[in-house]
């Protein structure tokens, strides 16, 4: 797959009101190019796609927003819209913040959110330069099955 045909199946994919299969998500995510830090620094709003994870829905449930990225030491991984409508960082349901880190996931190295308070990597790839591509693995999740994810600029 090169990459207009992986923009076109994300587009496609992201679209789908059904699940999703972990083996085309993988597919897209392979044809995409990695990013560096400084590539992603800002805030970000965020999505999932619905593989059956154990994750998918819960999120939404507890009002996630999206991200932020302030610096490479200053990430905020789970941006909540609060009743009152107004954003914030979650820290408790987050086990605190997190930062950003060059990794290398399925011999790529690439932008990765490494979570402070928990074994948790977010890694990233850029769909566009508005979108990106996350897949969330750590402690526990083995070689899978991973939570896909995606996030736009704010």
């Amino acid at each position: 797959m090169d990459i207009d045909e992986a923009r076109g199946r994300f587009a496609v994919l992201r679209g789908k009101e059904s699940a999703v299969s972990a083996e085309e998500l993988d597919a897209v995510w392979a044809a995409l190019p990695t990013v560096r830090v400084e590539e992603i620094l800002g805030a970000w709003r965020g999505g999932e796609f619905d593989t059956g994870h154990p994750l998918n829905g819960r999120l939404r449930k507890s009002g996630w927003y999206g991200k932020t990225f302030h610096s490479a030491a200053d990430a905020k991984p789970l941006i909540m819209r609060g009743e009152d409508g107004r954003l914030h960082s979650d820290t408790t349901l987050g086990k605190g913040e997190a930062s950003l880190w060059m990794v290398e996931f399925r011999g790529e190295v690439t932008a990765t959110m490494v979570y402070d308070g928990q074994p948790v990597l977010d890694h990233f790839k850029a769909v566009d330069d508005r979108t990106l591509m996350g897949i969330m693995n750590g402690k526990g999740f083995g070689d899978g099955p991973f939570f896909y994810f995606f996030l736009e600029r704010d």
